[in-house]
């Protein structure tokens, strides 16, 4: 019966990563959908010009994505660093003075529950097992075969925001002028209102206030820049 706990904590901390990713993507291609969206529709409140929404899609898109998958790169690598020195830590403390880790895990299995005659039987089976690999899931919520890489984290930030990106970059510059901005604004709305719905869906929250706060967050967006956009082209900026 010792074995179960273990196997259901492994599982859901599988579960919960791939959770983690699936939020990270929705949210990478969102702010994809509602950054280039903004620039896009800002720039054609200026002007009517194709080439200049491709341009400026385009450095929106790449400047976004680049910046997204160095910030993820950075925030993970930083996350892992953290967890090897704990490892690392954990694995000292092992060597230094095994007796008193096996009490500190007995501890802690107490606390989740176990008497402590069968904590005690749990710990000293975990710890011929593999000790290292018992203290790091038990106390540090950590598998050492699991870590994060950065640079999937940053790939996956970079593709999901471009993703996002191409959608209201191609609204805008492939229809004809006189329909392009309804078309960018409906596209990117439906967009939104899908992210928002998969976020939720992920959280196990109710959609609806999700995808009302996406809707309404990228509708501001966008009025926003049209409406810079218009007064600076009014004026010939």
């Amino acid at each position: 019966m010792t074995e179960v706990p273990a196997h259901d904590e492994a599982h859901g901390g599988a579960l919960g990563s791939r959770l983690n990713w699936l939020r990270a993507a929705v949210l990478g291609a969102n702010d994809g959908v509602v950054s280039t969206a903004g620039l896009v529709v800002g720039v054609a409140g200026a002007s009517e010009s194709r080439s200049a929404l491709l341009t400026a899609g385009l450095a929106g898109l790449l400047a976004g994505s680049m910046s997204m998958a160095a910030g993820e790169y950075v925030s993970v690598s930083t996350q892992r660093d953290s967890e090897q020195a704990a490892l690392a830590q954990e694995r000292r403390e092992l060597h230094e003075d095994p007796e008193a880790e096996l009490d500190e895990l007995t501890g802690m299995l107490t606390a989740r529950g176990l008497s402590p005659d069968v904590a005690r039987e749990a710990a000293v089976q975990l710890t011929e097992r593999d000790a290292l690999r018992a203290h790091a899931a038990v106390e540090l919520g950590i598998n050492p075969d699991e870590l994060t890489n950065p640079w999937h984290a940053a790939g996956a930030s970079f593709l999901a925001f471009t993703v996002g990106a191409l959608l209201p970059l191609l609204a805008i510059v492939l229809p004809p002028t006189e329909h392009r901005l309804w078309i960018t604004v409906v596209s990117v709305l439906c967009a939104l209102a899908f992210t928002g719905w998969w976020s939720a869906r992920l959280g196990e929250a109710r959609p609806g206030p999700a995808i009302l706060r996406n809707v309404a967050g990228g509708a501001l967006a966008m009025a926003v820049t049209y409406a810079a956009g218009s007064l600076l082209g009014a004026v010939g900026v």
